[in-house]
C-alpha cells in the first residue's frame, strides 16, 4: 500500500531524513514510532504533500506519487497533532465545511457527514459547537475530517497524545473499526506502549533512519531473543556452571546475580538447547533455565539508544550533494 524509499530532508546542515525506508502493508494498523525529533512528523508531513523531499521515492498503491501531489492528496488522508478546529462551527458544520473543500455538497454529503459522525461516536455532539467538545472529541472530530473524501490510506500524527484512559479506548475501537471498513492507518507516537497494543505492525525510526519494522509478535520474538538467559543451578554447582557457560564461544556476559546466573549470548533456540545440554553432560543440576521476558519497549530503548557510528554514515560525502540533487515535491 505504502513505500517509501531513501527518502531525505534538510533543514540547512540538519540531516532530519537519511535514506528512510519503509513498507505498509494494504489493511495495516500500521504504528510509526520514535523519540521526539526522530523524522516522523516530517516523514507524514512529505508523505501527505506539506513538505517537498530532498530526494527519494514514495509509492501508494504501486503509484509514484511526489511528483503529484493532486494524485496523493486523493488516496490519503491526514490527522494533525494539532487540530485546528474551528470554535464558531457546530460539529456537523465542521464536516460539511471540509467536505465542500472537496467539491461535495447536498444533501448526500450531509448524510455521509452525518455517516462519520457516527462512525467516530460524534452522533449526539452533532450540533455541539466544536469549543464545547473534549480533547479526545476534537480529535475523533479531525479524524472523521480526515476521511470525508474517503481515502484509502490515513495519516495519524500523535492522535494518542493527552489523552485520558477512556479516550485512548474509544480512539482504538474506531481505528480498528476504520481497518476492517479496509482502511490502512499509520499512526505515530513516541511513546510505544501507547501503539504496541492497538496495531498489528510497527517501525521503529531514529535519527531519521528505520531502524527495525515487521510484525508486532515478530518483534517481540525479536525482543526475547535479545534478552539474556537465566540459569538456576542447585547450591555448589554455580560457580562450577559459570565455568563451563564461559567457554561457549556463543556466550559474551555470564555474572552472578542472586541464585541465578544471567547469560548474555548472540543465537536462538538452538544455542539456548546447546548450552542447557553442555550443563547437563556436566552433571551440572539445572533447576531454572528460561529467557528473560522481552518486551518491545525494551527493544525500542535499545535500538534507539544507540548513536551513529562513523560505519553507518555515507562513505561518501557527495552523497548528501547527490540526495539534495534529486529534490521532489
Amino acid at each position: 500500500m505504502l513505500i517509501i524509499k531513501d527518502l531525505y530532508k534538510f533543514y540547512g546542515k540538519f540531516s532530519a531524513l537519511s535514506g528512510l525506508n519503509m513498507h505498509v502493508n494494504k489493511g495495516d494498523l500500521y504504528g510509526f514510532v520514535g523519540p521526539n525529533g526522530a523524522g516522523k512528523t516530517t516523514t507524514m508531513r512529505i508523505c501527505v504533500g506539506l513538505l517537498a523531499a530532498d530526494g527519494g521515492e514514495i509509492f501508494i498503491d504501486g503509484e509514484e506519487v511526489l511528483h503529484n501531489t493532486d494524485r496523493m492528496k486523493e488516496k490519503i488522508g491526514y490527522v494533525p497533532d494539532f487540530f485546528g478546529a474551528y470554535d464558531n462551527m457546530t460539529a456537523i458544520e465542521y464536516l460539511q465545511y471540509y467536505a465542500a473543500t472537496y467539491g461535495f455538497q447536498g444533501e448526500d454529503t450531509l448524510k455521509m457527514c452525518e455517516g462519520l459522525l457516527d462512525l467516530v461516536k460524534l452522533s449526539d455532539k452533532r450540533d455541539t459547537d466544536v469549543n464545547g467538545l473534549s480533547r479526545g472529541m476534537k480529535q475523533r472530530l479531525c479524524m472523521a475530517r480526515g476521511l470525508v473524501h474517503n481515502p484509502d490510506l490515513l495519516f495519524l500524527d500523535e492522535p494518542a497524545s493527552g489523552l485520558d484512559p477512556r479516550a485512548r479506548y474509544e480512539l482504538k475501537l474506531i481505528l480498528r473499526n476504520l481497518t476492517d471498513m479496509g482502511k490502512t492507518i499509520v499512526i505515530s507516537s513516541h511513546i510505544l506502549a501507547e501503539l504496541a497494543e492497538m496495531c498489528n505492525s510497527v517501525g521503529i525510526v531514529d535519527r531519521g533512519r528505520m531502524v527495525l519494522s515487521g510484525d508486532i509478535e515478530e518483534l517481540l520474538h525479536s525482543a526475547r531473543f535479545m534478552n539474556p538467559l537465566m540459569i538456576s543451578v542447585e547450591g555448589a554447582d554455580q560457580q562450577r556452571a559459570v565455568m563451563v557457560i564461559r567457554q561457549i564461544p556463543a556466550v559474551k556476559q555470564v555474572r552472578v546475580q542472586g541464585r541465578q546466573i544471567v547469560v548474555q549470548l548472540d543465537g536462538g533456540q538452538e544455542i539456548e538447547q546447546y548450552i542447557l545440554r553442555t550443563l547437563i553432560n556436566n552433571n551440572i543440576m539445572v533447576s531454572s533455565f528460561r529467557r528473560d521476558e522481552g518486551s518491545l519497549e525494551e527493544l525500542f530503548m535499545k535500538m534507539t539508544g544507540k548513536s551513529l557510528t562513523a560505519e553507518e554514515e555515507p562513505a561518501d560525502p557527495k552523497n548528501r550533494k547527490a540526495a539534495k540533487g534529486r529534490k521532489v515535491g
